[in-house]
């Protein structure tokens, strides 16, 4: 169990979270998504544990590029997050009219028909792209948005961070106390919107095939889905740079399986819903969180890939 943090350390987090997203947001939203992107600079150059995670992550995912291209990309996902920062600095004041300008939004349409359908919607992702905005542009459109998170160990950051994540109308869902009340959620008709893409503890998850190698893999998405029969959507929120926006592309729904046997169900659910997360990290390789350890449950026997 993790010691509670002292005062003096929950103080000096906070200032400096709050020091950093306030100055970022001082300038205009154009510019502070640029100096967003310099600043993730910072975190490149001295965090060199999280390169060495991402720089394995691309050998082992994208081994047919280039040690320079693997780099190109390393960067870019500190840009991708900085980016994101800058809009972040911004959500305190953004109103909802202005959101929609920045944030646009494609298969829309599959959320209707999701909500017609009556039987709750399951809005997956990755952390990809502006991962921490998109759920907020659907709640700002008047879908019923609840999404999954893990609690910050810093009170004070979590209440800035669940201010701002709840500021459109989105609520959150604490990670650790989560399935009752998803199932609740669902139960209503609303919309959950949760992250696929974490590596899972083996009693946790299954393993699927992701970039051709095996990744233990949260099966409790597929297991909430196939339960409730709930429409199951995938939603990707891509950074455009000719448009200087991120455009929230929301697919068509991911086919519930049914072979009469649950666990295969479970199993060919979450390999359709890892599918689709590669499909968009193999198109935008420098928007996805490479710098995690994707691949570090494996299956017995296996070499150990960190």
């Amino acid at each position: 169990m993790r010691k509670p943090k002292g005062k003096l350390q929950t103080n000096l987090e906070y200032a400096a979270v709050r020091g950093i997203v306030g100055a970022i947001g001082l300038f205009p939203l154009a510019a502070s998504i640029k100096i967003g992107e310099s600043f993730a600079k910072i975190p490149y150059k001295f965090l060199k544990r999280l390169r060495f995670i991402g720089r394995r992550n691309l050998e082992l995912a994208l081994p047919e590029l280039s040690g320079q291209e693997h780099e190109r990309i390393l960067r870019g996902v500190f840009a991708s997050f900085g980016r994101q920062l800058g809009f972040i600095s911004h959500l305190d004041r953004i109103t909802p009219e202005k959101l929609g300008e920045v944030i646009e939004v494609e298969g829309l349409k599959y959320c209707e028909k999701a909500r017609a359908a009556g039987r709750g919607t399951i809005i997956f992702t990755a952390h990809f792209g502006g991962w921490e905005l998109s759920h907020s542009i659907i709640a700002a459109l008047n879908y019923p948005m609840n999404i999954v998170v893990r609690r910050i160990d810093n009170p004070k950051i979590e209440n800035l961070v669940g201010n701002l994540r709840s500021r459109f109308g989105s609520r959150t869902i604490d990670k650790k106390e989560s399935a009752k009340a998803m199932l609740r959620v669902l139960q209503k008709n609303e919309f959950l919107g949760i992250l696929v893409d974490l590596n899972a503890q083996e009693h946790e998850g299954v393993f699927v095939d992701f970039f051709g190698v095996p990744a233990s893999t949260t099966m409790g998405v597929a297991k909430l889905a196939l339960r409730t029969k709930s429409v199951v959507l995938p939603g990707f929120p891509v950074w455009q740079k000719e448009k200087q926006r991120y455009v929230l592309k929301i697919c068509e729904p991911i086919e519930l399986p049914d072979t009469g046997n649950a666990e295969e169900n479970i199993k060919i659910l979450t390999q359709r819903m890892t599918a689709k997360v590669e499909k968009f990290v193999r198109q935008y390789p420098d928007q996805w969180l490479w710098v995690h350890k994707r691949w570090h449950t494996q299956p017995k026997g296996a070499k150990v890939v960190y």
